[in-house]
């Protein structure tokens, strides 16, 4: 007997066979008479169970402790203890998985942004230097103006540092609604989970297997690795950021984007309003600027009609 539940089972069999009294029945077990009479004052967990099944069933790579993330982001007040037993009561422990990455989930199709700020998407492109050593790039799109946002060129790029270059993202720019990326470790962290946690952002993972339904930014790393990657040589890392940055200065404001009607991501971006590249709180303290001053009617300046032909 070594769970209480199995030593109140034996002294209320003492009792109903035998005719002992609970104070015998204890002495003789050896068990505490204070353990017969607690009454357990757990509260119902159906709720909780049914929750976290449903979040388990959605995510079926998350453990206990991300699980606990999404749950307090929830407004479940719940001990990681109490989490991680009904966690093991319910079987969910996550298996190991050997082998390739198979596909699994739905093919739920992603709807198309209609304004700036949005939705945006991010994911890692890799090379190498001339002296063989790799480096990773951090791309960040607004799937609405395809505007690039940000390129971060690095050797390693771990979840936090993932987090901390969202964070001056969000200070020079507006928060987005929602945020897609593949379940890369980084993207899968805690410090991810913090970060959309802290910031309110809806974080979005698409399917393994799945890379279409991150259309935006697979369509956009193909570009800087035709255009960019695979037609430079970086001897250094210093050069490389260089040639990146100057490659995204030049996608925003001159290369002519397709499915935007050929116009640049700047210049399709200026065409909402208000302007997408100021805070909100500047948005709502400051009346949004004229898109052009009003022309004067019926006046004519004929000397620029002339020198226009």
């Amino acid at each position: 007997m070594v769970a209480p539940a199995a030593e109140r089972e034996a002294v209320a069999h003492l009792q109903t066979k035998y005719g002992m009294s609970e104070r015998r029945a204890c002495r003789v077990l050896g068990c505490c008479r204070m353990t017969m009479r607690y009454q357990a004052l757990r509260t119902d967990d159906v709720a909780l169970r049914e929750r976290m099944k449903a979040i388990a069933h959605e995510r079926r790579r998350f453990g206990y402790r991300r699980l606990h993330v999404l749950l307090r982001r929830e407004g479940y007040e719940v001990n990681h203890k109490r989490l991680f037993r009904i966690y093991r009561e319910e079987k969910l422990t996550v298996r190991r998985r050997g082998g390739r990455k198979r596909a699994m989930g739905t093919r739920s199709p992603i709807l198309i942004p209609m304004a700036p700020n949005e939705r945006g998407s991010l994911d890692f492109v890799s090379d190498q230097l001339t002296d063989g050593r790799r480096f990773r790039v951090l791309t960040v799109v607004d799937d609405c103006t395809r505007e690039c946002l940000a390129l971060v060129v690095d050797t390693s790029l771990s979840g936090l540092r993932v987090a901390r270059e969202l964070e001056t993202l969000i200070t020079s720019r507006s928060r987005p609604k929602m945020i897609v990326s593949d379940n890369g470790t980084e993207f899968t962290s805690n410090a991810i989970l913090s970060f959309a946690d802290r910031n309110h952002i809806d974080w979005h993972y698409i399917a393994p297997g799945k890379p279409m339904q991150n259309a935006f930014i697979e369509s956009f790393n193909g570009r800087l690795r035709d255009e960019l990657l695979n037609e430079t040589l970086f001897p250094s890392l210093s050069y490389a950021r260089a040639a990146v940055a100057g490659w995204r200065t030049d996608y925003n404001l001159n290369r002519p984007h397709s499915r935007i009607g050929w116009m640049t991501p700047d210049e399709y971006a200026n065409t909402f309003n208000p302007r997408r590249d100021l805070p909100l709180r500047s948005i709502a303290g400051s009346a949004a600027a004229p898109v052009a001053h009003p022309g004067q009617f019926g006046h004519d300046n004929r000397q620029s009609l002339h020198h226009a032909g």
